[in-house]
Order: structure tokens, then sequence, then C-alpha cells
């Protein structure tokens, strides 16, 4: 045999072994610690309920799963740091839909896009609660459109800030039924819930957990909730589309748990399947209602693709309607 002939043999052999690595079994997963990076502040419903399932997602992985707070910039800076980090599968994050339905849209320059993660569990909608000052004579959705179709000044709304899905969501209503409310941007959702309780704004999508005490207590009107089902902390509150007549309406918010897009099958199917068994316990579900928000039994990982995809489609539609594609 020529020096030529050992030589490539050689390399041939070299560049098999570097080609065809081990493949990865879930049985050896996890190697390290996991940790979960949760897009909004310690202390929210999301985080609450991130820290419940990963007690529990620790047990069954048998590492620690550490949860870490990264909030800010309307959810982008978690999502970026998971869609960059490596695809190992022991780092995940948990994101709303703004994060993948809305902000690929409105934002100029993202630097991640809906593609960069696979999905784990989409096992919780957060609705919002179409919610009014007491004094507003409207105490029903056919009552309170026909107000604001004869509005003139039209009726006001409030909103946690241009592209949210709370001003999202009041649009699409706009459209739906021809007519109209000017928006009132806020910062802070503590000044948003003052300002509707004094009356000074007319109405907004609230966040459930905002507004089911307010409303209890006589502050707030709930006049409708933006699920398609009715919630048990509200069992006397239709959903927009049964109140409306309108039954392509609904206008939630969700938690998915995910993983950069290049995180090996078996990692992702294992964790789908321990996410889909810890979410499906009684306890579980009940700490999620008891709260204001929906528990949702996950669909398959297509199925959430699919989801995500739909969502994108028709929230990005509207920004681009309302002028906003392009303007953070």
């Amino acid at each position: 045999m020529t020096r030529l002939a050992t030589f490539l043999m050689a390399a041939f052999s070299a560049l098999a072994v570097v080609a065809l690595p081990s493949p990865v079994r879930a049985e050896d997963y996890p190697s390290k610690p996991v940790t979960i990076v949760v897009s909004l502040a310690a202390g929210t419903g999301m985080d609450v309920l991130t820290r419940l399932y990963a007690e529990k997602l620790s047990q069954a992985l048998g590492k620690p799963v550490i949860v870490e707070n990264k909030p800010g910039a309307a959810t982008t800076l978690a999502a970026n740091q998971v869609a960059n980090a490596p695809a190992d599968g022991h780092t995940l994050v948990v994101l709303t839909s703004i994060a993948l339905s809305i902000n690929p849209t409105l934002y100029k320059h993202l630097n991640y896009a809906p593609g960069d993660f696979v999905p784990i569990s989409l096992y919780v909608k957060s609705p919002f609660i179409l919610s009014t000052y007491p004094g507003l004579p409207a105490k029903t959705v056919p009552e309170f459109i026909k107000l604001a179709k004869e509005s003139n000044p039209p009726l006001s709304y409030a909103s946690i800030g241009a592209g949210s899905l709370q001003q999202m969501s009041m649009e699409f209503a706009k459209k739906r039924f021809g007519f109209e409310a000017t928006h009132v941007p806020y910062r802070s959702t503590a000044q948003l819930a003052t300002d509707l309780t004094a009356g000074h704004v007319a109405a907004s999508f609230l966040e459930a957990g905002l507004s089911i005490p307010l409303i209890k207590d006589g502050k707030l009107r709930a006049l409708a909730v933006s699920a398609s089902q009715r919630l048990p902390l509200l069992p006397d509150v239709p959903p927009f589309s049964e109140a409306s007549g309108a039954p392509d309406y609904e206008g939630v918010s969700w938690h998915m748990l995910l993983m950069p897009a290049k995180t090996p099958g078996p990692i992702v199917d294992r964790l789908h399947a321990e996410m889909k068994r810890i979410m499906a316990q009684p306890e579980m579900r009940g700490r999620i209602s008891a709260i204001g928000l929906i528990p949702n039994d996950s669909p398959s990982i297509d199925a959430m693709r699919s989801y995500i995809a739909s969502e994108h489609v028709k929230w990005g539609a509207l920004v681009k309607q309302l002028g906003l594609e392009g303007s953070q």
C-alpha cells in the first residue's frame, strides 16, 4: 500500500469518527442542572407556575431545575437569550404570545425569530377581562358596542402600550364590530387600573389576575372574558364571543415552554411527555385556575408549531393594519 493510500485511509477513518457521533439518548439527559428562563418578573403568575412545575420536573429528571427571571423589552430579552443558547436541552424559556405572534412584526430589529425555537408545552391560556368603570352606561357587550358606536367623541380604552395584546384585543373588536375608541397607552398596570376605576378611561381588556379582585370589590364592572370559555372565578361573566354573537372572537395570551430549535429530538420528546404528565395533575390545574388562568391540555409539538404560525398571521396582520409594523 502506498503512503498516499495509507494517508487517505487514515483521513477517511478520522472523518468518519467526527461525522458519526453517538446518537443522543433521552435516558442520558440531563447531564447537568437545567435552567428555565422566565420572561416576566418574579411574583407574576407565570413565575409562580414555573416554579411549581420546575420542582416536579426536577424530580422527574433527577437534576436541579433552576428558574431564572429575565423580564424586560416585551419578553425579547429572555427570548433572545434562549434562542442563542446551546441546543443541548439544558436551557429553556417561558414566553407569552406577544413574543412569537406580535413582536416579529412590531419590532424593526429582532434578534430571534419564531423558528429559532421548538415548543415543549402550551400549558396555559391567559384571558383578558373586558372591564369598565362602574358608572359607564353599558352593562353588557351589546350595550358597550352600541355606546361606542354612538359616542362622540369616541370612548377611550387603556392598555399597557402600543403593540400589547390588550391593545390588539380591543382593535380586533373595533374592526369586527365597526366602532371607534381612542387608545390610551400606560407604562404601569397599577396606574392603568387606578385611572380605569376612577373613570378617567372607559374600558380596558385587563389581565384576569389584576381585574378579578377589583371586580369582586365592585370597583370595576366585567362585561366579558376574551377567552372562548367562562372562568371558574367569574362564572357569570360570558365569553366575548358568546356575548357579542361572534364565535370567531378570541383574544388570549398564553404561556409556552420552548427550547432552542436544534435541540435533539429525543430530549424534546422526553420533556414534552414529562410536561404533559405534570400539567395534567389536578394540583397543577387547580393552581392555574385559582389565579384566573385557564389550564390547557398541551397539543403535539407539530400542532404547537402550527398554532404559533396561525397566531403570528392573525396578530401580525393587525399590527400592520394599525401602522405599527417596525415601530419598535
